[in-house]
């Protein structure tokens, strides 16, 4: 079949914002794009493997992370349709291994339960994603805990577990393995012939890319990971696939057929605030058009499929180079297929050096708490929070706000030195920008530990520096993490996640009646408040 005139000039203008992966030896990405019902392009760029040349096509596989929880969700609203689970229930009334906790089937579909992420709950004890873990110690490790992060349904806040926990409710209502069910149920009826769980990280998938960190200049090196996978973001598949199920969307065959509309229902928070997050897909906008969609992230892979129903359009883009961002790529394809829509709206103006020059340092809240870093990077400003970076673009109020959709984040000046920072759901807190830091208190010295972890952490001191030794029920011993002073009552805790970024942890001194230091409450990305209490 002839291309179009038009899909001619789009896959040219989609090649230039790909022709630096071409270049010999680079990682790259495959793109998908689906109009009015037609592929109009399904193109690779780059190596599928460094090491044996392959090149990346559209029946390249790839991990899919984050992506895969819409599938999950959906394994559980069949269950829901045919009587066998109760959106409204608890977790634990079907594993009755977790803690009683006042969260329901329905928020973890939405990310408002409250339950902190499962991956940050290891890392708090020194278990990072490099290290090998099975998935009973991921299960583990849900269990153990009973902190819930805010009172559910209050905010939405993305955790891992939510997804890992459903997966293994589908697995004991319906006596079968997650990936059989998703096979089952959704992959063979729909043709999704490309599409699996791959649980593990040493199953042999055929086509499947590897997945690559660094870039040209410092040389690639692939990524490192020993996690299993299950609910949360086990999947591979093809971009191919992905159109397939995006069709499913518009023409709904799989029962119920109702499924698409039970996957976008829209809910709200308490305090009426609607949850942008709906079950396992993620509602935007772009130029004034709606989306929904997902991405995902795991070390050397990132996925982001767009679906901007109202001009049934749909974009995939799926990477295996960690520096590649699908979420501004598949956007900006997007916004390239739409022109001359009605309802795209101008682009805002961009954020300029001279703008960005007076807010560009370190800002921090205590409340939250929370801290991230904000500078002007390769000709955009770029904040980097809790180890990642995101670049800010412009909201149609003019707010400075994250290009990335797994949270909410925009900011305002609000005179010298202080922001207005807009988490979602009605939160917005004061941030004040960091001057000189304050020393790390000689009274943290000691132990601490956590309960909800089984994490140990011992605070020393050595010459002018602080660390922290960690351990916790899969570790033992290590390098220490070092403790810097932020303000009086918090100090940051950074620690390596597994050779793929660095990440920091913030910890509340909480002090008795007579101010000696009793306890530390560290919050990460998606833990808040944790309580470490000291036993010396």
């Amino acid at each position: 079949m002839s291309k179009s005139i038009g899909s001619i000039a789009l896959e040219r203008r989609v090649d230039a914002l790909f022709s630096r992966y071409t270049a010999l030896g680079s990682p790259g990405a495959v793109v998908a794009v689906m109009q009015g019902g037609e592929v109009v392009l399904n193109k690779g760029y780059g190596l599928a493997s460094i090491e044996l040349g392959v090149p990346i096509t559209p029946a390249t596989r790839f991990r899919i992370a984050s992506v895969s929880k819409q599938f999950t969700v959906s394994a559980a609203l069949m269950l829901a349709d045919e009587g066998k689970l109760d959106l409204k229930a608890a977790p634990h009334e079907y594993l009755k291994e977790l803690a009683p906790l006042p969260v329901t089937i329905d928020q973890m579909m939405r990310n408002c339960s409250g339950l902190p992420d499962f991956l940050e709950l290891l890392r708090l004890g020194g278990h990072g994603l490099d290290k090998p873990a099975r998935a009973e110690e991921l299960f583990a490790a849900c269990a153990r805990n009973g902190h819930l992060n805010f009172t559910p349904n209050s905010r939405f806040l993305y955790s891992n577990t939510n997804f890992l926990l459903l997966g293994l409710i589908v697995e004991r209502l319906s006596k079968m393995k997650l990936g059989d069910f998703l096979a089952e149920r959704i992959f063979k009826p729909l043709g999704m012939s490309s599409t699996q769980l791959a649980a593990r990280i040493d199953t042999v998938i055929p086509g499947l890319a590897t997945g690559y960190l660094g870039d040209a200049t410092t040389g690639f090196r692939r990524a490192a990971h020993a996690y299993p996978q299950g609910g949360e973001g086990g999947l591979t598949s093809t971009v191919e696939d992905l159109l397939i199920w995006s069709r499913h969307f518009d023409q709904p065959t799989l029962s119920p057929t109702n499924l698409p509309a039970q996957l976008a229902a829209v809910s709200a928070l308490t305090g009426k605030h609607v949850n942008k997050y709906r079950r396992g897909v993620q509602a935007d906008e772009l130029r004034g058009l709606a989306t929904i969609g997902h991405g995902g992230l795991w070390p050397g892979f990132r996925t982001e499929f767009l679906r901007v129903p109202e001009a049934d359009l749909t974009v995939v883009v799926i990477a295996n180079l960690a520096s590649i961002d699908p979420w501004r790529k598949s956007r900006a394809i997007a916004t390239l297929a739409l022109e001359g829509h009605k309802k795209l709206k101008p682009a805002p103006a961009q954020i300029t050096q001279a703008e960005l020059k007076p807010l560009a340092g370190t800002w921090f809240n205590a409340e939250e708490p929370s801290m991230f870093e904000l500078a002007w990077t390769n000709g955009e400003a770029v904040v980097t929070q809790n180890g990642m970076p995101f670049v800010l673009g412009r909201r149609a109020d003019g707010w400075l706000a994250a290009e990335r959709g797994s949270f909410e984040f925009a900011l305002k000046p609000a005179g010298k030195g202080t922001a207005k920072v807009d988490l979602g759901a009605g939160r917005v807190l004061d941030f004040i920008k960091l001057g000189r830091r304050k020393a790390v208190p000689a009274a943290l010295a000691g132990t601490y530990v956590s309960a909800d972890t089984g994490a140990v952490w011992r605070i020393e001191r050595n010459g002018d520096d602080w660390g922290v030794a960690v351990s916790g029920p899969l570790i033992a011993g290590g390098p220490p993490w070092p403790v810097q002073g932020i303000d009086a009552d918090t100090v940051e805790v950074a620690s390596p996640a597994g050779g793929w970024l660095t990440v920091s942890q913030l910890a509340h001194i909480v002090r008795d009646k007579a101010g000696k230091i009793e306890a530390l409450d560290v919050s990460t990305g998606r833990i808040k408040r944790m309580r470490f209490a000291r036993q010396d």
